[in-house]
């Protein structure tokens, strides 16, 4: 080929080379046994030109590589660089892949509960770590030069989203920033906020996916394919891709076949022939049970496969189901293997924990090659499932969608028992964004050729919903951002409280709302030339028309008003007049259904009741039960009665009376007619109008008929575009109080929660008081109450088993509510504190309410959730893990998770509470190591 070449055009392939392997990415390349995509080449070259990144890619597609290569950069500048994670799991499994390739005295890993080796160049840590560094101006920034942020996506989160934007825009402006994302549909709209925050940044999307997934619907013993071309494999393709017809007959037929109670025929139920036609038929269609569907995936090739189930009972449930089943997925080569690593990983857990954690009937399914993966598991034994499944020693993973969430554990199919799960609040479908997240494990690069979808087929499944999610590869990333204490007084301390207020405005929640302005400003600018146009259509020769246009316009208004209070007068006189009826009235009905000749049976005013239904008032007035002259017995309501009633007679109703019986009725109605059938109801002289004697409205119409634009003979017509101009001048002051609305919303947040900071004695103008400084140190959604106990001696003399328990109610929040039973908690000084913490939490409540500080938008200190004070207290007072599992009815994972919470705010307390006259250091530190032992200690992920 190079002899084919000008000798000009061989010294420019000459030049290029050589200037190609002057880079640092040449070295880089290198490191890999397989080629770099185009996507990670652009994004390593705009790193290495100095620019900030943003690369969006499919789950899989390998853009950690753009951040291990700004680990690479900073090392060959003799700089350093903090890799970021949004969950400690992820930190871990980073941190030992950059150990593997660079050594240990290079990395480090800092996670709130791991700290190893925290100077070195590189330092893999969870974001919120790298939050408090910068907020505490830490020596371990100097010489920073790179920040990987992995799964920069979470700044959507509604929990934990805001501390991402903290740390995007408090970072020094020397620092490159590396944000890598899941495929979200305004990459450009983040890219141009990381533009305007942070200087150049490049934004790179890529949606192709490096392995092409296929996806299925399982349906009793056919896989069919969900669509009927695919020949863009789950990418972006220029080729349409139709559902499988096949499917969408099969959902038709089972939809129509679904039993209606109300299908008779000939006063029969559905005829026998017909439902063994239908037995027959659903022989062939059923949702597959799981062991079954594990098996015909071993039989097709298509393992190791994570079956994503949205509860943790049920991926314990389908763990056993498979063991029940007698299903075998090792050889015995792979049960020894297994068991060999798991003994090694577990020889830290004493027998009798082991005995607690159910670890013989796990390692038995993992021997097996089958496991669950959730939350709720020992963090051990979800580390050691994820080490044998990427070993390939575990080839059936049932797991929550907790997985899915950046855990590097990829197969070669991903099975969906529902497209439906729990929210927290109600069962809801999942997203397009979550279904891609989830069918984003299926395919391992360089091992597989393809990957596999499996959805289960459910009855009322839609495949046209279906190809929607599966077609619909992105979803768009929202800001969560909102203002706390603790991000408030650190920012007045560092910036002060203007500097403040305009760093705020520059986050990615006011840039986004900012933009959702344009397009309503776009319309009040049109609004505003139609104004224009209608203006110059009502202009009169004779005089000012819009002045006598208003005119007119508070004229119908006063007449409408005063029409309102006459009609609201009335109804109170009618409502007034029926409380006055008495059972034996005779009344004529005025107006509805059943004007005419009454019986009052009942005036229909029982005290306290409604409909029948105790506890409400009559806000409808009074509904009284008559008797009509057509022998019809109704309840009557305020809306028969427009205007007052009064009785014209009075008759006896018999003691017999039932208005159940239809000769009671006749002989009672017959009654009432003979009674008083002759007598003809007054007709109410109309009353004179209010309008008629109102002195606004006279000195309006004197006003009108004085205008000079009152005798103007094209009156009417100018009158019609004034009413145009009227009704859109309207809707545009509308749109604009809808701007105003959304101009400034985290400034003015901002702004109440430092006037209650203010009030609390935290702050003072630009001064951070003493009290603010201990703010400063305490992070979590409860600062400030946890501030205020400390300022207010509540943790006193607690011993450190009592201080635990305490700040469990500071972290703990139950996965569900119930208030039915009220929670365990210890007894003697520890409930003495828990209750002055509610009744202080009640306090700070009131006091967010007179400052409008609302925590439905996530701003405000949540109730102190005490469900977890009694578990705290007994494991810090040295009971055996089988006892407090046992009465804290919680799974080891959870335990685990809330402890090393606890442990992290102990830590935050130790170094915020006062050093001199207080016990409260001390013993958070003693609590921080009674806490840490057994289970909690040997857990390295939390």
């Amino acid at each position: 080929m190079t002899e084919d070449l000008t000798p000009a055009e061989a010294y420019a392939a000459a030049r290029a080379r050589n200037a190609d392997q002057a880079t640092a990415l040449a070295p880089f390349r290198e490191m890999y046994e397989f080629g770099l995509d185009p996507f990670q080449i652009e994004a390593c070259q705009a790193l290495e030109a100095g620019k900030g990144v943003l690369v969006a890619a499919p789950t899989g597609s390998g853009k950690t590589i753009v951040g291990e290569f700004a680990v690479h950069l900073a090392l060959t500048q003799g700089r350093k660089c903090f890799y970021t994670t949004p969950i400690k799991a992820l930190s871990n499994q980073k941190y030992a892949d950059l150990v593997k390739r660079y050594g240990p005295d290079k990395v480090g890993l800092l996670t709130g509960d791991n700290s190893v080796n925290g100077d070195a160049p590189i330092v893999v840590m969870t974001t919120e770590v790298l939050r408090n560094m910068l907020y505490a101006g830490s020596q371990a920034l100097s010489g920073l030069g790179y920040v990987v942020m992995d799964e920069v996506h979470y700044l959507s989160d509604r929990f934990r989203g805001a501390v991402w934007e903290e740390v995007i825009i408090h970072l020094p402006a020397s620092v490159t920033l590396v944000s890598l994302s899941a495929t979200v549909s305004n990459a450009e709209e983040f890219g141009d906020w990381l533009d305007t925050v942070r200087g150049d940044t490049e934004v790179i999307v890529s949606e192709s996916r490096p392995v092409p997934l296929w996806q299925h619907v399982l349906a009793g013993r056919r896989m069919y394919d969900l669509f009927e071309e695919e020949t863009d494999h789950g990418g972006r393709g220029a080729s349409r891709r139709e559902v499988n017809p096949d499917l969408l007959r099969l959902a038709r037929t089972e939809n129509q076949r679904t039993y209606n109670p109300r299908d008779r025929r000939r006063g029969k139920m559905v005829r026998e022939a017909d439902r063994e036609r239908e037995r027959r038929q659903r022989s062939r269609i059923w949702t597959p049970g799981r062991p079954e569907v594990i098996d015909r995936l071993d039989n097709e090739g298509l393992l190791p496969a994570i079956t994503f189930i949205f509860s943790r009972a049920g991926c314990e449930a389908a763990v056993q189901q498979c063991l029940y089943a007698g299903l075998r997925l090792n050889d015995d080569e792979g049960r020894r293997r297994v068991r060999e690593i798991v003994e090694a990983r577990t020889a830290a857990i004493p027998d009798e924990d082991l005995h607690v954690l159910g670890y013989y009937e796990w390692l038995e399914a993992l021997e097996r090659g089958i496991a669950a993966h959730h939350a709720g598991m020992l963090p051990t034994f979800k580390e050691v499932v994820e080490e044998l499944f990427v070993r390939g020693l575990v080839k059936a993973v049932f797991a929550t969608e907790t997985l899915a969430l950046g855990i590097n554990m990829p197969a070669r199919s991903v099975v969906l028992e529902k497209l439906v799960k729990w929210n927290g609040e109600q069962h809801a479908d999942i997203t397009p964004g979550e279904y891609t997240q989830l069918t984003g494990r299926a395919g391992r690069r360089g091992i597989d050729v393809e990957g596999h979808a499996v959805v289960l087929w459910q009855r009322g499944l839609d495949p046209d919903h279906l190809a929607g999610l599966a077609g619909t590869r992105t979803y768009p990333l929202r800001s969560s951002f909102r203002p706390s204490y603790n991000m408030a007084v650190n920012l007045v301390e560092q910036f002060g409280r203007h500097r403040s207020r305009e760093l705020l405005e520059t986050s990615f929640a006011q840039f986004q709302a900012d933009r959702s302005v344009v397009g309503i400003s776009r319309q009040v600018q049109r609004n505003e030339e139609g104004l224009d146009g209608y203006r110059e259509g009502m202009t009169c020769h004779l005089g000012d028309f819009e002045e006598y246009a208003l005119l007119r316009r508070e004229l119908k208004d006063r007449e409408t008003e005063l029409a309102k209070q006459g009609a609201a007068q009335r109804r109170a006189q009618a409502a007034a007049s029926l409380e006055k009826l008495k059972p034996g009235d005779v009344i004529h009905v005025p107006t509805g259904k059943f004007a005419g000749l009454a019986l009052v049976l009942d005036p229909g005013i029982p005290a306290g009741r409604t409909n029948g239904h105790r506890g409400f008032e009559h806000h409808d007035g009074p509904r009284p039960l008559v008797l009509t002259a057509e022998r019809q017995v109704k309840r009557l309501a305020s809306i028969d009665f427009p205007v007052p009633v009064e009785a014209l007679e009075r008759m006896r109703i018999p003691k017999t009376f039932n208005p159940r019986s239809p000769q009671s009725r006749r002989d009672l109605a017959s009654a009432l007619r003979s009674k008083a059938g002759h007598i003809n109801p007054d007709r109410r002289r109309k009353q004179r109008s209010a309008a008629a004697d109102d002195r606004e409205i006279a000195r309006l119409r004197t006003a009108i008929r004085a205008h000079p634009c009152h005798g103007c003979d094209e009156r009417e017509d100018h009158a019609r575009w004034a009413e145009r101009y009227h009704r859109l001048r309207r809707d545009t002051q509308q749109l604009e109080r809808r701007i105003e609305g959304r101009t400034n919303t985290i400034a003015r947040t901002f702004d109440r929660i430092v006037a209650l900071l203010t009030e609390l004695d935290y702050l003072r103008g630009d001064d951070v008081t003493d009290n603010g400084k201990r703010l400063a140190r305490l992070y979590g959604e409860l600062d400030l109450l946890a501030s205020e106990c400390l300022r207010e001696g509540v943790w006193e003399g607690l011993a450190p088993a009592e201080l635990a328990a305490c700040v469990s109610a500071l972290v703990y929040e139950a996965r569900q509510a119930d208030d039915a039973v009220a929670p365990k908690v210890p007894g003697g000084a520890a409930k003495a504190a828990l209750a002055e913490m509610v009744h202080i939490w009640g306090r700070l409540d009131a006091l967010e309410e007179d400052f409008k500080i609302n925590q439905a938008e996530g701003v405000g200190q949540r109730e102190p959730d005490l469900g977890f004070a009694w578990a705290a207290y007994q494991w810090a007072s040295d009971k055996s893990l089988d006892e407090v599992l046992r009465e804290a009815e919680m799974p080891a994972g959870d335990f685990v998770r809330w402890c090393k919470q606890v442990i992290d705010v102990l830590g935050q307390i130790a170094a915020a509470a006062p050093k001199e006259n207080s016990t409260v250091a001390k013993n958070a530190r003693k609590a921080v190591d009674a806490l840490l032992r057994g289970v909690v200690a040997y857990s390295s992920v939390g």
